[in-house]
């Protein structure tokens, strides 16, 4: 050894992780005692012991060995959250009431972004199946084609390792292969249906619908069933711009529909709210009036619709409430869906034709 440099170590003096038995030790406990504390056992353990537990842990930094657990009980207890875009409020609104639900349980909630991309689901899929989650919640909107319906092969097996599916809407190509998939379902049709009866009761009688892609599940419930509704008081949805769920594609849509033209009075509904708030931003650039001149109106009440000028009348959909619910039926065998009431909000974006 060359003079000057550091001496060996010892072993046992080298720094290492905590583990389960130095817990116990440090605790005055059993291994089996530490373990029903830290581990979420479901058998109770007397408040002085648990105490004496915590305060060991926290002492010596003690983390739980998350894949150990996902071995010993066949998941971790992680809720894995796929969503299409992390930016749209839409999902932030459902994240929320998920997070909710997983702190009241001590769990954690991982989210993933699909981008509504049918590959990058199943690869999203197949690397949460090795990582054994308690549940999966699937809240991203969803397509009726072949490609789409390819996911239900991961969610089977998925489901095959003890773990729990829970979609927004139903999954394509629904049968008794999926029986298993607990559902939130949200009023979609319903809602866009009263909005369009209301709006044809404030004397509209042209209407611009903007939407996503034919196909996707969310945006032609809301189309068709605001045409429906609109229709029923005398109303006529003239024409449909598609594109997606961004804001940015909502402007690009509207300005396509005012180069080729819309008379003053004409009602727009964007199928959500952050697709109506591009709308009104397009009009604005056209010189138009959000209002007086051109209506929109939108679906879903995120907290923005009520904060611009003037306010976007819009459904309003209790998605915090949809995403606690979507986490109890992870975790509660006997889960029933609640109801979950949307309420049409009329605000200036639509102050009636006299």
């Amino acid at each position: 050894m060359n003079p000057g440099s550091p001496s060996p170590r010892a072993a046992s003096d080298i720094p290492h992780a905590a583990t389960l038995q130095d817990v116990a030790r440090e605790a005055g406990v059993s291994l089996a005692t530490a373990s029903r504390v830290l581990n979420g056992s479901e058998r109770k353990v007397a408040g002085a012991f648990r105490e004496r537990v915590e305060r060991a842990a926290e002492a010596l930094g003690y983390t739980p060995n998350v894949s150990a657990q996902a071995t010993a009980r066949g998941h971790s207890p992680v809720i894995a959250l796929l969503v299409a875009d992390i930016a749209d409020p839409y999902f932030g609104q459902i994240a929320a009431g998920v997070a909710r639900g997983a702190d009241e349980h001590g769990l954690v909630v991982t989210i993933s972004i699909t981008e509504r991309d049918p590959e990058r689901e199943n690869r999203i899929l197949r690397a949460l199946r090795g990582q054994r989650p308690q549940g999966l919640i699937l809240a991203a909107s969803r397509a009726d084609d072949a490609e789409a319906g390819s996911a239900s092969a991961e969610l089977e097996a998925f489901e095959r390792y003890g773990g729990r599916v829970v979609a927004f809407g139903d999954l394509p190509g629904d049968g008794d292969g999926d029986a298993g998939v607990r559902t939130i379902v949200i009023d979609n049709a319903g809602g866009a249906e009263e909005l369009g009866r209301r709006m044809a009761a404030l004397g509209y009688r042209s209407a611009i619908g903007i939407g996503a892609a034919e196909g996707v599940r969310t945006s032609d419930d809301r189309l068709n069933g605001f045409a429906r509704g609109f229709a029923s008081g005398g109303g006529t949805m003239d024409r449909i711009h598609r594109g997606d769920f961004r804001r940015e594609s909502g402007a690009e849509a509207m300005a396509a529909a005012l180069e080729e033209g819309v008379e003053p009075g004409t009602l727009v509904f964007g199928m959500s709210d952050v697709v109506a708030l591009g709308a009104m931003s397009a009009i604005r650039a056209a010189g138009r009036a959000v209002g007086a001149d051109i209506a929109v109106c939108g679906f879903d009440d995120v907290s923005a619709s009520g904060d611009v000028t003037p306010a976007l009348t819009t459904v309003r959909v209790p998605l915090n409430e949809a995403g606690y619910q979507a986490f109890r039926a992870i975790v509660d065998d006997g889960w029933i869906q609640a109801p979950l009431p949307v309420e049409v909000v009329v605000r200036g974006s639509t102050p009636g034709l006299a």
